[in-house]
Parts: C-alpha cells; structure tokens; sequence
C-alpha cells in the first residue's frame, strides 16, 4: 500500500483550517495546520509533508513570501530554514482575491496551482489529488542542496549568481528562465525529460498540447551553450521523448 499523504494546512482563520482538516481527513489524507509562518516553519521543523495548501494573506510574512522562501532553500543551504522544508514540496495557494495578478504572482513564486476563495472543498481536493500525483511522478533531484557550482562538459552553472561561465572562465548572463531550465536538467543528468517534467519542474504548471515555449528555451539555450543546432552534445533531443542532459555532472560546495 502506498504511505498516507501527509498535509500541512496553512491559514490565519481557525474554521477554514478546521473544515478542511476534518475534510481532507475524511477523504484519506493525515492533516496537520498551522496559523501562520512561524507555526509553518515550526511544524515542518517536526515532520515531513507532502504538500502545503497555503493561504495568501496571513499575519506577518504572507503566502507569497513564505513560498518565495521556501522555493528559495536549495540555493541557500545555509540559512535557519527547517531542514524538512523541501524547496520541491508542493504547495497549493489559496487567496480571497480572484486576480489574475495575483494567480501569476503565486505561480512565479514557485507554488504548484492556485484556487480562490470561496471555494468547495472536493475542488481543492481534486487539485490536491492532481498536484501530488504530478508530483510523484517526477523524477527526484540528485543535486545535493549544499551544492553552489554545478560543472559540466568543462561549463559552470554559478547556483548562487545565477550565471554560467564558459569553458574559457568568461561569464555568460541567463535569463531567469534558462537559468530555471539549465538547473533542472543538471539536477537530472543523463535522464530524458518530457515537455511536461519540464513545464512542472521550472513552472509548476502542465504543459499546453500547443504549448512549445520550453522548446524556444532550449534552443536559446543552446545557443549561449555554443552548440551545433543540427547535432547538439549536451542537451540532446529523444525522438518522442523529450530531451536529455547527455554529460556528467559534478558539484561544488564553495567556502
């Protein structure tokens, strides 16, 4: 049998908390909540989830900045952050507003979908159900979080300036979406990644069957990587596959 989810509620406002708990729990799921940031950190400090479903506006640091932090822990290992927060743990954001603004926001700041308020709660938990099952189907991370240079093919991705430096030391500036999309595929080397694994690990969203933005990023990609287009050697091309990070990769803890 497969282990029972494990998920953590996160809103100022105790009915709302205490409705979906009982909810969820109902439908098979182990629920824990929590009143806002400090109360987040706290509990995933004492134990591990699978999902956080985070409300937007909460006292102190609100859902945007708690997600922004989250997201934000593989490139600082370092700092006071629970060690069981998870910069991939999956995170459904709820808000009272229904703006479109605020949808994108969400979204950019790394949380996985986003459902307004007022809400039924069989749709957050069809979303749930969704989510993790996209989620568990990823493939897992092989970089260690303490890791601040990824090498590779005589390349250098600097994790914490954001850059890549070329063979001959010279620095190469990305944007924050190659940035994205280069870090995923050194996270997972010599393993094929579809339009929608990529979609998910860079956007945390699935993949439009008209949807070819990934495909542009790769090409710009290997562009500043200064490969051939017609016969690239680092990130190669699988014929209905997807694509393929096709070199080792090595980190570097830098001190």
């Amino acid at each position: 049998m497969e282990p029972i989810s494990h998920i953590l509620i996160v809103d100022d406002d105790r009915e709302i908390r205490s409705l979906l708990a009982d909810y969820l729990d109902a439908n098979g799921y182990r629920t824990q909540t929590a009143a806002d940031g400090a109360a987040m950190w706290k509990a995933l400090d004492e134990a591990r989830f699978d999902l956080i479903v985070l409300d937007l506006n909460l006292p102190g640091d609100d859902g945007l900045t708690l997600c922004r932090n989250l997201r934000a822990r593989s490139h600082h290992a370092a700092t006071n952050l629970s060690a069981n927060a998870s910069a991939d743990l999956p995170i459904i954001m709820l808000t009272a507003r229904n703006e479109p603004l605020d949808r994108i926001i969400g979204l950019e700041m790394g949380a996985d979908d986003y459902l307004p308020k007022p809400f039924e709660p069989r749709e957050l938990l069809a979303r749930i159900r969704s989510v993790l099952r996209r989620s568990h189907a990823l493939p897992s991370n092989q970089i260690d979080a303490a890791a601040q240079r990824l090498h590779f093919a005589g390349w250098t991705l600097d994790l914490t300036a954001r850059h890549l430096i070329n063979p001959d030391g010279t620095v190469i500036m990305l944007s924050g979406a190659e940035f994205r999309l280069l870090k995923v595929f050194l996270e997972h080397p010599n393993r094929v990644l579809n339009r929608d694994q990529l979609l998910n690990l860079t956007q945390g969203r699935e993949a439009d069957p008209f949807d070819r933005s990934i495909d542009i990023q790769i090409s710009r990609l290997r562009q500043k990587l200064g490969e051939d287009a017609r016969s690239p050697q680092i990130i190669k091309t699988v014929r209905n596959g997807g694509y393929v990070l096709a070199t080792q990769v090595t980190m570097e803890a830098v001190k």
